[in-house]
């Protein structure tokens, strides 16, 4: 009886523990075991599966970087990992197209910011062809635009499915996958950390919160206060009915705001043969509220009483504004996607599946624009210890997700040495 005892608290001691089995904690527990087999890693995921909210609600698109400030991980890790991850695709038979796309501009306004855009990309290191009238139209006959960039690396995928591998590999590694595993409680003493799971208590050297929609939950339930809250941001699409499919050949996006850190409503051609159209960006009422009626007090409650959030409302009220006018009125939105592609009515677009984008916001208002990470830093030995933290991973994490991986099993492993 003692062995087995013995055996059965074994069983619940690991050298690192990843909360979130969305594509970033699988890349991170695919990492870990990779960089070092042998370690103990476990995987806690509230669902009952994995890569159901962020990756599973995607267009499926593997941007290449080009929106991205240089030398900035959004930037090295999209242009890594979209290389990386259609390499990833072709080893392991997973779906997979190199489409290529086109950035438009609709009017004259738009122009030099797509011009900043090519040199944006070329500084990137992202092959960008310039196009005019005719050129977009060689792409894509049916859609309208003044000039055009041509982007040679970005492609689509079938994200879950990529996800999936990402465990699968893991777990052949000796990773345990744990669904159903709510995190509840989260005790960091000098020698570990003792988490308290909806299925019970399990013991680590490390804590790696991968947990998205609530990652600074996490980071605050570790004593760790990062300064920022995340705000959901529900992204609603429609997709073109299945006769009218053939007015889009790939890719389509407009040139975006660089004001707002959305992309604006575009046409994306899926590894399956569908085609979305959208997404707009409205505040949710829920950290996973996919839809209008979805409310959560506690959520709203936060969000109301968090600084940052009046004070991007006070900054962004007009770009919401219209945002919520689409969200509401089909009719709005059909206009908008008019710009892109005039031949498109309202009848040609049927409601499909919204997506919540986990968008950290600081206490500032400021939106942050980049991959962020907080918790343990190997270049800083005095930083808070036991826990590493993916604070602001929306898109395109799931296109970075290898490197990303890569860069939290580095700071996990680093975390790991240090100890207590």
């Amino acid at each position: 009886m003692r062995s087995d005892a013995r055996s059965a608290a074994m069983a619940d001691e690991f050298d690192v523990a990843v909360v979130g089995g969305g594509i970033v904690g699988l890349a991170t527990a695919h990492a870990l075991t990779t960089a070092q087999p042998g370690l103990r890693v476990a995987v806690l995921e509230k669902e009952s599966g994995f890569a159901a909210h962020q990756t599973g609600r995607n267009s499926g698109v593997i941007h290449s970087g080009i929106y991205y400030r240089p030398g900035s991980y959004k930037a090295r890790f999209a242009v890594e990992g979209a290389a990386e991850l259609v390499a990833f695709c072709r080893e392991q038979g997973l779906p997979y197209e190199v489409t290529g796309k086109l950035i438009v501009a609709t009017g004259a306004a738009e122009l030099p910011r797509l011009a900043a855009l090519a040199e944006r990309g070329r500084a990137n290191g992202i092959p960008v062809t310039e196009l005019d009238r005719d050129g977009i139209a060689q792409y894509e006959p049916n859609v309208s635009g003044l000039a055009g960039l041509h982007v040679g690396t970005t492609g689509i995928c079938d994200y879950p499915a990529v996800a999936t591998a990402y465990g699968r590999l893991a777990r052949e590694a000796g990773a345990e996958l744990r669904p159903g595993g709510e995190v509840l409680s989260v005790a960091r003493r000098r020698d570990g950390v003792t988490i308290g799971t909806a299925t019970g208590e399990l013991r680590c050297g490390v804590l790696v919160n991968c947990a998205g929609l609530h990652s600074d939950r996490i980071a605050r339930m570790t004593g760790d206060d990062t300064g920022v809250l995340i705000l959901p941001f529900r992204g609603e699409y429609y997709e073109l009915t299945e006769d009218r499919r053939k007015l889009v050949q790939g890719l389509v996006y407009p040139v975006p705001d660089p004001a707002f850190p959305f992309l604006g409503v575009h046409l994306t051609r899926g590894i399956h043969g569908d085609v979305h159209v959208g997404p707009n960006a409205v505040p949710a009422a829920a950290r996973e509220g996919y839809g209008w009626g979805v409310v959560r007090p506690r959520d709203v409650a936060e969000t109301l009483a968090f600084p940052g959030t009046w004070r991007i409302l006070w900054r962004h009220w007009r770009y919401e504004v219209g945002e919520l006018h689409r969200s509401l009125s089909k009719r709005a939105f059909t206009t908008a996607v008019q710009r892109l592609l005039p031949a498109v009515t309202a009848a040609d677009l049927v409601p499909a599946a919204a997506g919540v984008r986990a968008q950290a916001v600081a206490r500032d208002g400021s939106l942050l624009d980049d991959f962020a990470f907080a918790g343990f830093d190997p270049a800083d030995r005095r930083s808070p210890r036991r826990a590493v933290h993916v604070l602001n991973a929306p898109s395109p994490a799931a296109t970075a997700s290898l490197p990303i991986g890569r860069e939290v099993a580095r700071r996990a492993l680093a975390a790991l040495e240090a100890g207590g």
